[in-house]
């Protein structure tokens, strides 16, 4: 019997028009497969309470991330394996990913991960990392910074950006939208009434992020924006919990 099946397949990777056209039924069927179930779902990602869009200041820092090109150097993306775990944390939810356009998951780490690194050092730490990456950490190979301390932010018209994110599907509100200015200034300027932004933007920090509160700089906002990575969903929580599970099913 083995050696019949054989010389059935030894025909069949002889006929070149045979193997092709078994081929190509073999990777329509498998198609059908994979894609076919999304038409039937609303959506692929699992919602997990805690995620949000991003504040006006750390939208505008996670454009000046993407300008320099810190993606190269550093993915936003842990895998399910113990080495990623230990280090930097739990692994990476797909929700958490769910309004980044586009997600910044990345390839390469020639520097660590940073889907987790908010909360993880201080504000004094990344300015000073930013500036001189060499002066807290000795081996790193970072170019330096400095020029964002100095720089005053110029984001351009956040109303229109908001509404462009809300056009891709980013659920930022009305109210959202038309303060969007208002609140990037806010959200760095500590003597700034930010109620009402922490009531639309849970977990916003509000605050002086590189350490000149009588500027709006560069790097007010790419602090802002590293400081709030990870920070939003609670992992540990049950809603979560039950997503995680779900999502190893998979």
């Amino acid at each position: 019997m083995a050696l019949s099946f054989l010389e059935r397949h030894k025909k069949i990777e002889r006929n070149v028009t045979l193997l092709g056209a078994l081929a190509f039924a073999a990777v329509t069927v498998g198609g059908i497969v994979e894609i076919a179930p999304l038409f039937w779902i609303d959506n692929t990602i699992e919602k997990v309470q805690g995620m949000r869009p991003f504040t006006p200041l750390e939208t505008a820092g996670r454009d000046i991330y993407i300008r320099e090109g810190c993606y190269v150097c550093h993915s936003q993306m842990i895998r399910p394996f113990r080495d990623e775990t230990e280090r930097y944390g739990h692994y990476s939810l797909a929700a958490e990913s769910m309004y980044d356009h586009p997600f910044q998951w990345g390839s390469k780490r020639t520097g660590p991960d940073l889907a987790r690194v908010g909360g993880k050092y201080s504000d004094e730490w990344h300015v000073q990392h930013l500036k001189d990456p060499r002066a807290v950490v000795p081996e790193s190979i970072m170019p330096a910074y400095p020029f964002l301390a100095e720089r005053d932010l110029k984001a351009g018209d956040m109303t229109a950006e908001l509404r462009t994110l809300y056009q891709v599907g980013v659920p930022y509100s009305k109210d959202d939208i038309a303060k969007g200015n208002d609140d990037l200034k806010a959200q760095a300027d500590p003597e700034a009434a930010t109620a009402d932004l922490k009531k639309r933007y849970p977990k916003a920090q509000a605050r002086d992020f590189d350490g000149n509160p009588k500027r709006l700089t560069e790097m007010d906002a790419l602090v802002a924006y590293l400081q709030v990575l990870g920070t939003l969903v609670d992992v540990n929580a049950p809603a979560a919990q039950e997503v995680l599970v779900k999502e190893k099913g998979r």
